[in-house]
């Protein structure tokens, strides 16, 4: 859409409808319109693959729902903690179609975290699976649940399918409304623990569908992702765009390169979808090009920065166009979002033009006022996509979404004249790491519960493989002996998820602060980079 801004500020092109549908109405159009095309196909390392066509999925999920409808009320919040296994797919149309609110929660999370998870999202009920990675998950849950007695149900999704199976579907399933809730997602937020971000049925569907339109992609093109699942960008738009287009979706159970890239040259994928360490692990993998990607077409990314030279890589590999997206969880998730159709400079530089329906605009962060063009103020949105509120938290709700609705990134961006957004910064103290948002402040209260450690500032520092990568500088107690990194690190992974365990450390004698006491955090990163601090 070519415009002139005379501000920063882009006005909604409703030209293209919301799409007024509720999650279970999707897959049920989908199954009406191409009942025998295959809807889903799940690739994992050693076994065969897994496939349902559109018929084969949603009679799968009406089961689902009768089963969970035995069980549960529509309203009620069910949790499911897996990874990319189909079952999570089945749940999740299973619950949508019965009315009840699925809760994404990261496979990765440790007996504290998951507890806090399930008890801030209220919920009713769990789906596990047994293990992952190395995690005896059933222990964990099984010890989890024992003190949260609103849980009525531990199910471990192994085994659950034929028990879905044998279930009678009902005549009638409730009547769900397109603006009700759907999903509840976790996300860091600007301050404090994780929220639970309220996401409705409409807000996901339209925008997994808008993104699937602009990314070029011929009508019912097959698309293959990693991405996980407990994320707005695997269960949203890579799920739901691909039904929304009537496609394949070829799903990686877990992030392997060799599986990946198999499963998209045996299935003859013509997009992948995946954060920029998968890119970038993907176009590294010995013996890529024994697999045939001629199919390839279109390649998108987001979750972090996409560096241009890995665009290009791809680009010259295998002649392939991208689609960057920018959003957050709360968006649901995707503001805005480049085309393969862009100008280089526009598509390796910016995140893109906004999508369909939303207002976007160039805030300044102290008076509220629109920027004028080019000038950097807070990325903000308003629309069909923003986030119902957080579950419980009206407060951080308000803080979040304004009286005028604008919901508030906490990202530092600009807008040109065409509407092309660049993101610059942040106001929020925020680590993304392999398209994963970690809070410093969780990584900073779980080091100084050591005895050892008197404090700690945990920053992102900028990794060509992770996008940012983990790093602690702690301040230690006299009185006690001084721990190594390795103490530290096990310390760490004691209480949180892998992913959030700092990579690096240091230590001060002090940290630095201004004279109101604010820690400087740009001066411990300065110092790092000019080699002033001591590793530890």
């Amino acid at each position: 859409m070519m415009r002139t801004l005379t501000e920063s500020l882009w006005t909604a092109d409703h030209s293209r409808p919301i799409v007024e549908l509720t999650v279970g109405e999707l897959l049920r159009q989908a199954a009406a319109d191409v009942p025998d095309k295959c809807a889903v196909i799940s690739v994992g390392p050693g076994r065969e693959d897994r496939t349902w066509t559109y018929a084969e999925l949603l009679d799968d999920a009406e089961r689902a729902a009768s089963w969970l409808l035995d069980r549960f009320q529509p309203g009620e919040h069910v949790a499911v903690w897996a990874p990319n296994v189909p079952e999570w797919l089945v749940l999740q149309y299973g619950a949508a179609l019965a009315g009840l609110v699925l809760v994404a929660v990261n496979p990765a999370l440790r007996d504290g975290e998951l507890a806090y998870a399930l008890r801030r999202a209220e919920c009713v009920g769990v789906f596990s699976v047994g293990e992952f990675r190395g995690t005896d998950m059933a222990s964990m849950v099984q010890r989890v649940c024992a003190d949260i007695p609103e849980i009525r149900e531990n199910v471990d999704l192994n085994g659950w399918l034929p028990r879905v199976r044998a279930t009678a579907p009902r005549a009638e399933l409730p009547v769900v409304a397109p603006e009700a809730p759907t999903q509840i997602q976790f996300t860091s937020g600007t301050t404090g623990s994780p929220k639970a971000a309220v996401l409705a049925h409409r807000a996901m569907v339209s925008n997994a569908a808008f993104v699937r339109e602009r990314c070029g992609l011929a009508a019912g093109a097959t698309y293959a992702t990693a991405l996980p699942l407990f994320h707005t960008a695997g269960c949203g738009l890579a799920v739901m765009g691909s039904f929304y287009d009537r496609a394949t979706l070829v799903l990686a159970e877990i992030f392997d390169p060799a599986t990946v890239l198999k499963g998209m040259a045996d299935h003859r994928a013509a997009a992948f979808g995946g954060v920029p360490l998968m890119l970038h692990a993907l176009l590294g993998f010995p013996g890529r090009e024994e697999f045939d990607l001629s199919a390839l077409t279109v390649l998108m990314s987001g979750g972090d920065a996409v560096p241009a030279a890995l665009i290009d890589g791809w680009a010259r590999a295998y002649g392939v166009g991208s689609s960057a997206v920018y959003g957050q969880t709360e968006a649901s998730p995707i503001i805005c979002q480049t085309s393969p159709a862009d100008a280089p400079e526009d598509a390796l530089h910016t995140a893109g033009q906004p999508l369909p329906n939303a207002d976007v605009a160039i805030l300044d962060p102290d008076t509220g006022a629109v920027a004028p063009i080019g000038a950097e103020g807070e990325i903000c949105a308003r629309g069909y996509q923003v986030m119902l509120g957080y579950l419980g938290m009206p407060e951080a709700t308000a803080r979040t979404v304004d009286a005028d609705g604008w919901l508030h990134t906490g990202d530092l961006g600009t807008m040109d004249a065409r509407g092309y957004v660049t993101v610059t910064g942040r106001l929020k103290d925020l680590i993304i790491r392999g398209g994963e948002n970690i809070y410093p402040r969780e990584v900073e209260e779980a080091l100084v519960e050591h005895p050892a450690v008197a404090n700690a500032a945990v920053l992102g520092r900028r990794d060509e493989a992770w996008g940012e990568q983990v790093v602690a500088v702690v301040t230690l107690d006299p009185a006690q002996d001084a721990p190594s990194a390795d103490d530290l690190h096990a310390h760490v992974r004691g209480l949180l998820a892998p992913h959030k365990t700092p990579r690096d450390w240091y230590v001060v004698t002090e940290l630095p602060v201004n004279a109101m006491g604010k820690l400087q955090k740009f001066r411990l990163r300065d110092g790092i980079e000019a080699g002033d601090l001591q590793p530890l």
